[in-house]
């Protein structure tokens, strides 16, 4: 039985998340989404995880799916990262003394990251899948550079996040699916994105160690976010790190065809660390 809940930011948005739950779980699975996209994507990946008996969590961010506020905007990143600690809070609420893991998706997995970096949580480890530290294509210029100057003079300012749908995956129904999606959109504003591309280059830029277990996954074929990104970050990182770059696969690895393999690697590597104690 899934169930639904909300949360309230400090600044008045109305957030909308949605649990996945099973009887006596093994570990819970807190997951942070991807650009433009919502929770509810990701259906498929909690049941099939329930099936293993694992419960999972997950919410839409701040102008984004079901959420409250403008579409793809947050004053600044930090009310991203402040959005996966509440997360965080409403796991230990409902599956106090359960395993718990992030998993973050594109921008996602940028959260996840950077939220591991800055604040530590006392949690079992982190799955990153196609994690954005730098992008496969070159933004637009003329975008960028608006971007640069709205961020500054009119921060809430919109404009297409320039992602190209037939890179999300190999399967074409699930690119149709994306693109009828009512909870969907390709908005970003000026002081998200570039604060996420700030909180990318500085993932890009990291080197020393990695406070939690680290599984980083990406599609060796991605056309959106750089998969040498994702082995180069993780060679400069100390600490229990492993990497695996599916050749030929697309941007929603978890979408493609070969989906059921990810998502084994996945349980897998989770099943390796429920035994091993949080940090603290």
């Amino acid at each position: 039985m899934a169930n639904s809940f909300s949360w309230q930011t400090t600044d008045g948005i109305e957030i909308y998340g949605h649990e996945w739950p099973v009887e006596g779980p093994k570990a819970v699975i807190a997951i942070v989404h991807g650009l433009g996209e919502h929770i509810h994507r990701y259906e498929h990946v909690a049941a099939w995880f329930n099936d293993r008996q694992i419960a999972v969590i997950g919410y839409d961010r701040r102008g984004h799916g079901r959420s409250g506020g403008k579409k793809g905007h947050a004053p600044r990143y930090s009310a991203f990262l402040d959005e996966v600690a509440q997360l965080l809070v409403e796991v230990e609420l409902r599956y106090p003394e359960v395993p718990v893991f992030l998993y973050g998706h594109s921008m996602g997995g940028n959260l996840v990251l950077n939220y591991a970096l800055r604040r530590h949580p006392t949690i079992n480890g982190v799955i990153a899948t196609a994690p954005h530290i730098r992008l496969s294509f070159q933004p637009n210029f003329l975008m960028l550079l608006l971007g640069r100057i709205m961020r500054f003079l009119f921060p809430a300012f919109t404009q297409s996040n320039g992602l190209d749908v037939d890179q999300l995956s190999r399967d074409r129904e699930v690119v149709r699916k994306y693109q009828a999606d009512p909870y969907v959109h390709d908005r970003l504003s000026a002081a998200a994105g570039i604060g996420l591309l700030e909180a990318a280059a500085r993932l890009d830029a990291y080197a020393g160690p990695f406070p939690l277990p680290l599984l980083v996954m990406h599609g060796g074929a991605d056309g959106i976010t750089d998969p040498n990104a994702s082995l180069e970050f993780t060679r400069r990182l100390q600490g229990t790190v492993e990497v695996k770059i599916w050749n030929g696969l697309f941007h929603e690895i978890h979408n493609e065809p070969e989906q059921e393999e990810i998502l084994v690697y996945a349980h897998q590597w989770l099943t390796r660390h429920l035994v091993a104690s949080p940090t603290t």
